[in-house]
Parts: structure tokens; C-alpha cells; sequence
């Protein structure tokens, strides 16, 4: 039953499920999982893992989440290459030619919904509605579509849409956004000092009335907003994201074991539920880990169940 899953998505060691990940999943019932490179060789063996997650959980659509934005970010390499496809590929095509871009961006989101189906992963995290910055030290880079807010939402809009429309559920992020710092949040904490009402006009722009059922934050500091939490932790950037970006959906954390965060992991679990985070991510299958995530995570609260069961009517 959905109802006793806990709010936490969690990813895996290998390519196959162990022993001890088996009694860990049955014991703790994740919300999802997510897959990475590591975690794939070959389309029969990612077929054979996902079959045996969704019958583990008796659920044809229980969440299985990946990264497949094209361009660097691609965890499928090993089956299909879209090294060519990254986001600011299109932002460029969009510019140049709305017409071929339409073309372009229709056919290769019928591909890798085709993939993904075929597979059983029924959650892409995507779009990236970063903005992009000229400085080549941004971390975000080729992830972005542009550094046109307006535009930035039009594809991301388009994105969902056509996702949505082979089944597969989408992830914003990084929200608020993260474009606007150099500093790459696995190894270090960024701090924005940009004031909210430059922000709000452009960074945040970009992630306003989405209808993605999921969105991931960002584990950036924007001090004009908060001096000391990262927006993962913090209750006052979470409301932001409520009142102001209009995001009324499950709002995920980044990897919760990112160096950004500066608490030890139990306290960064708390502390992004207390925030008003609704599901925590951890994503490198260290079993000591998960577990100090799985205790400190609570049961589904009623609203993670409703929209839940909106995003069930979208996938596959």
C-alpha cells in the first residue's frame, strides 16, 4: 500500500538489488528510487532491475526516477548517446528557428519516453530551468536552455507537456534556482547575495506556475532571504516557493549527502522536513546512510498521497 511508504527516494548500490537492499526496501518502503550510470550495463539488465523493483512493491507505477537530460547529464549512455542534446542545444535551435526546434525537441522526447517506457523508469528529472551565465566556471552550464527566463519557462512548459503526454513524470529544478552561483553545491555551499527583487525578476522566473508534480530544490543560500539555511532548510525560501513561484506540488530536496549541506545527515533530514521539504533524496546506496534517512523519515503525510496520486494518472 502507497500509504505506508515513507517520504524519502533512495538510490542503489549496483546493478542488481542485494540481499540487503531487498530487507531494506521491504522494511522501510521508499517513496521511489532513483537509477544512475552505476546502476546500468545493458537494456535487458536495466529491464530486469526495474521489474524486480516494481514487483518487490507490487506496483506497476511505483517511482523510479532517473537523470537523463542529455548533453553531460545522461545516465543512459550505455544504451543510447545524447551527448549532442543538451538543453542549451535547444535553447540555441529555439532562438535560431522555433520551427525545427518544435521538430527537433518533439522527436527526441518521443525517444527517450520510448527508452524510458521501455524500460519501466516512469520519472525523468527534468527540466533544468537554471539559468545559464557566460562565465564557462557556472556550474550549470550546457544544462540550461538559456539565460532568457521567458524563454527558459516556454521550453520548460513545452518539456513537461510533452512528457507528461508518453507518460512519464517530470522533476523541475534545481528550484529556486541555482544558475546564478559558480560554486557546484556536491562539494561546497553557494552563497547568493543577490537581492530577492532581482531574483524574483529573473532567476526565479523561469520555475513560475509549472505543472510538473515535482519540483527539486536547491542547496544554495540566497542570504537576502535567509543568512544561514541553504534553500533545502529553509522554511523561509520553501514559503517563497509556495507564495511567490506559485509551486503548490511535492517539492523534493537535491542528493541530501551533497557537501552543501553542513548538519550531519540526520539533521539535514530533519531539518528539510521541518523546512517543509516533502520528500528527501539520497542518492549514493550507502547502506549506513539510508538507514539513518529511512528512520528519520516520516510515513506519507495526506498531501504527498494526493499528489501522488495525481502523479500516478500521468505515468505510463
Amino acid at each position: 500500500m502507497i500509504s505506508k511508504r515513507r517520504s524519502f527516494i533512495i538510490g542503489i548500490k549496483g546493478k542488481k538489488l542485494t540481499k540487503q537492499e531487498i530487507i531494506f526496501l521491504r522494511k522501510y518502503k521508499p517513496w521511489g528510487i532513483i537509477l544512475f550510470s552505476r546502476n546500468i550495463d545493458n537494456l535487458n539488465q536495466i529491464k530486469q532491475l526495474v521489474k524486480q523493483i516494481k514487483i518487490l512493491f507490487k506496483d506497476k507505477k511505483y517511482p523510479i526516477l532517473i537523470d537523463e537530460e542529455g548533453g553531460r547529464i545522461s545516465r543512459l549512455k550505455k544504451i543510447i548517446d545524447n551527448s549532442l542534446f543538451s538543453a542549451s542545444y535547444f535553447g540555441n535551435l529555439y532562438n535560431k528557428d522555433i520551427n525545427k526546434f518544435k521538430t527537433y525537441y518533439n522527436v527526441y522526447i518521443n525517444q527517450i519516453s520510448y527508452l524510458l517506457n521501455e524500460i519501466g523508469i516512469n520519472i525523468n528529472s527534468v527540466p533544468c530551468l537554471d539559468l545559464s551565465n557566460s562565465n564557462k566556471r557556472y556550474i550549470i552550464g550546457d544544462r540550461a536552455f538559456s539565460n532568457n527566463p521567458v524563454l527558459v519557462s516556454k521550453i520548460g512548459d513545452i518539456c513537461i507537456d510533452l512528457f507528461h503526454k508518453k507518460g512519464i513524470g517530470t522533476i523541475i529544478k534545481h528550484i529556486p534556482g541555482h544558475g546564478v552561483t559558480k560554486i557546484d553545491s556536491h562539494f561546497k555551499t553557494p552563497i547568493v547575495n543577490n537581492k530577492f527583487s532581482k531574483l524574483i525578476k529573473k532567476d526565479f522566473k523561469a520555475f513560475k506556475n509549472k505543472k510538473s508534480i515535482m519540483a527539486m530544490t536547491s542547496h544554495i543560500i540566497y542570504k537576502d532571504l535567509d543568512k544561514i539555511n541553504t534553500a533545502t532548510h529553509s522554511k523561509i525560501v520553501i514559503q517563497m516557493i509556495r507564495d511567490k513561484i506559485k509551486f503548490k506540488n511535492i517539492i523534493i530536496t537535491d542528493d541530501i549527502s551533497m557537501k552543501a549541506l553542513k548538519a550531519d545527515l540526520k539533521d539535514s533530514v530533519i531539518k528539510s522536513f521541518t523546512a517543509g521539504c516533502n520528500l528527501v533524496l539520497h542518492c549514493n546506496g550507502n547502506m549506513r546512510e539510508m538507514n539513518i534517512v529511512a528512520k528519520n523519515s516520516p510515513l506519507l503525510s495526506n498531501f504527498i498521497l494526493k499528489k501522488t496520486s495525481q502523479l500516478y494518472k500521468i505515468l505510463s
